[in-house]
């Protein structure tokens, strides 16, 4: 079975930074890309908050320039996600669904997080032309118009204040007729003048043409009665989840299921183990953060291997 220096289980920005550098520094890295090479940004259109292209980029253009640079210096490519790891010693042993197999002296895990969705039609294929988990990232287009948000979270709340720094009106859609969200950001969603919540409110059909969303067909549960809004935008606020179920009992992960890393850096509970990105970062979750953190990532495992080459010489 092949040992490899240094694993990389996921893409995106965080694990495409992270090849670059461990490929740079002569490491010879594999990816194992997952069923979705790039991750979230695929699904996105213009991207326009990650420096260096000042007219914006498509996300799947982004993502696609990313893969050419780090294919450029030698990073190999495996388009299947892991189904088994073990960490308990090293070499790390890795399974993959298409048969395959690896030891690893470092992995570098950045396998994301991702949005949950309500599971309506049409949903998934409206991403980009009316329908967005990220207020942060695609606010921006919704400058003087109308657009609803679902969910009774933090999340949710979050996303409708800062969607009211470009939108003209943001109406906030909860199924119940109570948050669950702290009282400090309910304060402040309460107090918004441009937020108007809609209790007892569920969102059972997207309306869209060949512009996009136009519209939402929603339920109220108090009133039993379904009726048409219209919208420009559709904002799912119900929260993320981290891809880590293949390592659950592997890494220590908080009470989201997001990985535990050390203070500032990307260490992990096992020594030689990293994490990146998304699946390390609820807070953030931005392009530029997570490809920032698959730097550190890399540095962090080329210097663990350079002690551990230090350490074999001494002995």
């Amino acid at each position: 079975m092949e040992t490899k220096q240094i694993i990389i289980i996921g893409s995106g920005p965080a694990g495409y930074t992270a090849a670059l550098y461990a490929s740079r520094a002569g490491l010879s890295p594999i990816v194992i890309e997952g069923h979705e090479p790039g991750g979230q940004l695929t699904t996105t259109t213009d991207v326009e908050n990650f420096p260096g292209f000042p007219e914006g980029i498509m996300g799947p253009e982004l993502m696609s320039n990313m893969r050419k640079q780090v294919q450029r210096f030698g990073t190999e490519f495996l388009s299947t996600k892991v189904s088994e790891i073990n960490l308990a010693k090293r070499p790390f042993h890795i399974k993959c669904e298409n048969g395959q197999e690896f030891l690893a002296e470092t992995v570098i895990i950045s396998t994301g997080a991702s949005a949950k969705y309500l599971g309506l039609a049409n949903e998934m294929q409206l991403i980009g032309k009316g329908v967005s988990a990220c207020a942060t990232c695609d606010g921006f287009f919704y400058r003087g118009k109308i657009v609803h948000v679902v969910g009774g979270g933090d999340t949710a709340l979050e996303e409708a204040n800062f969607l009211t720094r470009f939108a003209d009106k943001v109406f906030l859609l909860h199924r119940k007729d109570s948050f669950r969200a702290s009282k400090p950001m309910q304060e402040r969603t309460f107090n918004n003048p441009k937020i108007e919540v809609v209790w007892n409110t569920e969102v059972k059909e997207i309306l869209f043409d060949d512009s996009g969303v136009h519209g939402l067909k929603v339920y109220n549960n108090k009133s039993n009665e379904t009726y048409d809004r219209k919208t420009d935008g559709f904002f799912l606020g119900i929260g993320h989840e981290p891809n880590t179920k293949f390592l659950k009992g592997q890494l220590a992960l908080d009470d989201h299921g997001y990985i535990k890393t050390e203070g500032k850096h990307p260490d992990t509970s096992v020594s030689g183990v990293f994490a990146c990105g998304d699946v390390q970062d609820p807070y953030y979750r931005q392009a530029i953060s997570a490809a920032g953190s698959g730097c550190q990532a890399a540095i962090r495992a080329e210097r663990f291997l350079e002690d551990q080459h230090d350490k074999t010489q001494k002995n």
